[in-house]
């Protein structure tokens, strides 16, 4: 609990339950909830440097889909990022000195081995690497000839793995991400708009299935990185990164979908990708290529046979009818089989590494960027415009109805809690069949009672942390891209599995009440199965909290039962409140499952008469309630402090949610020493800084213009050649594959 919420929490937890605890969580639950219904609005794009006079979309409120793609070209160089150990106080280099640019209508492919900073370039370029104290990050960024240190564009990124709310059919996500990212369309506009999204893309035919998970099959591998692609491409943005889209998919899938990035670079996208080895016609769909090692940049220009031209000048031949992505995979790989082989392809890793490094410039690029400074001047990014803050309470609408398709759709799961709620009804009520008003039956009920709480708040827990980290995944993307803001998201989470989540409490409690025989009145009946609803609700949020705490649904699993055992221990029945150490006295006030327990005997037990032999026996239900130091209590009181319970863990929830926003490393400028002669030139820092790359090697033996307008295999004639010498060039194998 120290570590949750810290001294603070801890006094505010001490006194839930206890005196003064009225005035804390009226004091609490009113900062949170002004905080929650006005608080911030969608997250909004950093300001952009530019004034917003130059704001990409005007105030008329017109739709971003209603105009082309604004065009943004992409230039980076010295791109240097590592990684140290404190421990070992060892340095790894990530990247090593990168530089290229990305243009509009391109597709650019970012190729090389397993662990060669393929997917750390791209996040760099996506400003999307997380920020770690051990990582040092620096370079230089142009976007359109322009210094950028913020977002000024519209950008998509395409990740790994491809998460949806699975109960969601396609059509649906994608209406959903339009009533959210374009509030102020009409409806009619936005209908068009996804049917538009759906052809494009080749989702027609899945349009009404369902997405789907591990537990119900819905649409294809190949479908879902389509649909994120879609989601994605409902505002429209300027640039698209994908991180590896073909991984998982097969040879038919991964092409479709490599299409279908081809084409939106051809309709006017700049459209960056990692990938670690295609099939031979995606590598012919490439425009421009980067090809990586180690962090080392060996390649960057046209795609196709111009690689081939390169290395074909530096000794290295692709054999015939070889894929081409293949022969470059082997060429810039370190061979691990024998220590010869190791040594020799890092020898040729180094050769070709160096065989770049002395070029005119580190940048190169196979046509020149042409910018008319009446372009530049009109160029209209407007980071203000980029997320239009809507309507709190349209949000929470919305947000709640896809909560409730998710929650009332989940078959599988609703018929196992069903199924789990009857069968543990059934076993218990067998055990505790038709208790008696004997002595015995006395602690038969208090057992009763207390595996009843445990057991409806343990399922409720663990089907809440099984599935939260997951879905706070979706939700950290999507208000990343301010779709939705905080609060209308968590109430109707809330609002929308009340009546799905009360239905097994009063499903366990309709078939265990009967077979124990407990108080047999219809009010009695009534108040058990209220307990154990709103337990089950504060169980339910407890494990929200733990799913906003902790990384992975693994580590979800493994604190929230541990959790939730301390709570059982001094839920009541095995350690009398009265016999706690005065240090944790403080815990029995915050169980949930001791409130409920006390609640549920207190149901149970007044009014109840007992058969008695001695006068030592028990003969009335108070009796036993003093025993348990529940006497003086009521059922209200229970149940008030199972709400202050849930209404602490749906504010930490908020508060570790708000907190916990994902934070990434600033792109620093390098140091006078890490920025090569050959790129800057050695002038004052500042002046490098405001000064464009383009810019930066003029002066030098040929011009900018003249070296980009140049083929990239004639780049490198004239040069001095590396191992193998041009006259002894020779068809590329990898060693053992002769």
């Amino acid at each position: 609990m120290v570590g949750i919420g810290g001294k603070k929490v801890g006094e505010i937890v001490g006194k839930i339950g206890g005196n003064g605890v009225g005035q804390v969580l009226v004091a609490v639950a009113a900062a949170l909830f002004v905080r929650l219904f006005s608080g911030p609005g969608p997250v909004l794009f950093p300001e952009s440097d530019f004034d917003d006079e130059n704001s990409e979309f005007d105030d008329s409120g017109e739709s971003p889909v209603d105009r082309k793609v604004f065009p943004v070209t992409i230039r980076w160089s010295n791109i240097t990022c590592s990684l140290s150990d404190k421990k070992s106080k060892s340095v790894r280099f990530l990247l090593k000195d990168v530089s290229g640019e990305a243009k509009p209508g391109k597709l650019l492919a970012i190729m090389g081995p397993s662990g060669s900073g393929k997917t750390t370039l791209l996040n760099v370029l996506a400003g999307q690497v997380a920020a770690s104290p051990r990582l040092s990050l620096s370079g230089f960024l142009e976007v359109n000839g322009q210094r950028k240190s913020k977002k000024s564009y519209r950008y998509a990124y395409i990740r790994q793995e491809d998460l949806f709310f699975s109960q969601m059919t396609v059509r649906e996500t994608l209406s959903l991400a339009a009533e959210l990212q374009l509030p102020q369309m009409s409806e009619q506009a936005k209908d068009d708009y996804i049917n538009d999204l759906l052809c494009k893309l080749g989702l027609v035919s899945c349009a009404d299935s369902i997405v789907g998970d591990a537990k119900v099959r819905g649409i294809s591998g190949g479908e879902k990185k389509r649909l994120s692609l879609a989601c994605e491409l409902i505002a429209s943005p300027s640039v698209i990164f994908a991180d590896e889209p073909t991984t998982g998919l097969d040879a038919f899938q991964a092409e479709k979908v490599m299409e279908t990035l081809s084409q939106l670079a051809q309709d006017g996208h700049t459209v960056i990708c990692s990938i670690h080895q295609p099939r031979g016609s995606i590598y012919y769909k490439f425009d421009d290529i980067i090809l990586l090692t180690d962090g080392s940049l060996i390649y960057a220009g046209l795609a196709r046979d111009e690689p081939l031209s390169y290395f074909a000048k530096l000794g290295y031949l692709c054999p015939d009818h070889v894929n081409p992505a293949e022969f470059l995979a082997d060429l810039i790989s370190i061979d691990y089989s024998s220590s010869e082989s190791i040594n020799s392809s890092q020898k040729r890793i180094d050769g070709l590494a160096e065989a770049l490094s002395q070029q005119i410039s580190s940048v190169i690029y196979a046509t020149p960027l042409i910018i008319e400074d009446k372009f530049i001047k009109g160029m209209r990014f407007g980071g203000k415009a980029y997320a239009k803050q809507g309507c709190w309470w349209r949000e929470f609408w919305l947000l709640l109805r896809r909560a409730w398709m998710q929650a009332s759709r989940d078959g599988p799961t609703n018929k196992v809690r069903a199924r789990m709620s009857i069968a543990s009804a059934i076993i218990f009520g067998s055990v505790f069949w038709r208790m008696g008003r004997s002595q015995t039956s006395i602690q038969d009920r208090m057992g009763l009672l207390q595996v009843a709480a445990i057991n409806t708040a343990m399922a409720a827990l663990t089907k809440t942390v099984g599935v939260f980290p997951k879905e706070r995944a979706i939700v950290d993307r999507e208000r990343a891209k301010g779709s939705y803001s905080l609060g209308p998201y968590l109430l109707s989470k809330l609002l929308a599995e009340i009546p799905v989540g009360a239905a097994f409490p009063l499903l366990f409690g309709s078939v265990l009440y009967p077979m124990a025989r407990l108080h047999p009145t219809l009010s009695r009946f009534g108040k058990f199965c209220g307990i154990m609803t709103v337990e089950s609700f504060a169980a339910s949020a407890m494990g929200l909290t733990v799913g906003a705490l902790v990384p992975t649904t693994e580590a979800a699993m493994a604190v929230g039962p541990s959790l939730m055992t301390v709570f059982i221990v001094f839920g009541g029945y095995y350690a009398n409140a009265d016999n706690t150490p005065v240090i944790f006295r403080w815990i029995p006030r915050v169980s949930l499952i001791r409130w409920a327990f006390q609640g549920l005997c207190i149901n149970e037990f007044r009014g109840l008469q007992f058969e008695h032999q001695h006068p030592l026996d028990l003969q009335t239900g108070e009796q036993a309630l003093e025993r348990l130091s529940f006497a003086g209590s009521e059922i209200k009181e229970t149940v008030v402090a199972q709400s202050r319970i849930l209404l602490f863990w749906y504010c930490t929830t908020y508060l570790l949610l708000e907190k916990n926003k994902p934070k990434y490393q600033p792109l620093e400028a390098p140091s006078q020493g890490q920025v090569h002669d050959q790129v800057l030139p050695t002038e004052n820092a500042e002046d490098k800084e405001e000064q464009p790359i383009s810019e930066q090697v003029e002066g030098k033996e040929q011009s900018f213009s003249e070296q980009v307008e140049q083929p990239f295999s004639e780049q490198v004639e004239g040069k001095e050649q590396l191992e193998p010498q041009a006259d002894q060039i020779q068809p590329f194998f990898l060693e053992g594959s002769k």
